[in-house]
């Protein structure tokens, strides 16, 4: 009995250790400070990622079901998503949102209190070069126009250096999601499943993951939809959405 139960733990540890591959998604389980946390690792030479807001009619998706409801009369299915920034009680962003080059928000550089306005915070963006997560105030510069672009704060990494306000010993821990760049073809998202503190979901990034720059996208509401993983997170309505759609065969 104990050499099956062991044998149970050890694929489990091996399961989790073990990346998942969906088309160009990749999944994995690491830890940080002895914390699980879920990656999820986007090659853009396979996949194409979008930003979700409203529908047809200009209202919030709100949900992950929200994007596949509205994606089924296109003919497109959701494969991947995450909750992909900060929103105001209407669900509109509180900062810069690029659906299919279009901007659907401005670019938010003001001073206020929060964590979006954390300074510095920044935008993580894809054009035709790739992936990058850039300083908010340095996005207007930028001589290409993304396709997709979203703004959130606070800035986890910059040029691989960990965010000056955060502390080492800070005790608000929170599950927490966020985005950072590996190179401009790899995107790597991630997900905590057990609170942790800023400073090491910065580390996770510079650390493990090995992106230079990384961004918070948020905290509490922190959702994954994975359907290799048989993730549908439903904790709070959301704002804008980040995702991966396919097309499929419709029946005329």
């Amino acid at each position: 009995m104990h050499h099956n139960f062991m044998l149970q733990r050890l694929l489990l540890f091996v399961a989790l250790l073990w990346p998942i591959l969906s088309h160009g998604v990749e999944y994995s389980t690491v830890t940080v400070t002895g914390k699980r946390v879920t990656v999820c690792r986007v090659d853009l030479r396979k996949e194409r990622l979008e930003l979700f807001l409203h529908d047809d009619a200009g209202k919030p998706l709100k949900s992950f079901n929200g994007v596949v409801k509205w994606l089924q009369p296109q003919g497109r299915k959701l494969l991947f998503a995450m909750n992909a920034g900060m929103y105001h009680g209407d669900f509109s962003p509180v900062g810069l949102a690029v659906i299919d080059g279009v901007q659907k928000a401005p670019l938010n550089l003001a001073n206020d209190y929060g964590n979006f306005f954390l300074k510095p915070n920044g935008v993580f963006l894809v054009s035709k070069s790739g992936a990058r997560v850039v300083e908010s105030s340095e996005y207007p510069a930028l001589a290409e126009k993304p396709s997709m672009a979203t703004q959130s704060g606070p800035l986890l990494l910059h040029a691989s250096k960990i965010h000056p306000a955060f502390n080492r010993n800070s005790t608000s821990r929170l599950y927490r999601n966020g985005v950072g760049v590996a190179s401009p073809h790899i995107v790597i998202f991630a997900i905590s499943e057990e609170p942790v503190n800023f400073y090491e979901f910065a580390t996770l990034f510079r650390d493990i993951l090995h992106c230079p720059n990384a961004l918070f996208l948020d905290g509490t509401i922190s959702s994954l939809y994975a359907p290799e993983l048989k993730r549908n997170d439903k904790r709070m309505d959301m704002g804008p959405i980040v995702g991966i759609t396919e097309e499929i065969n419709v029946v005329p």
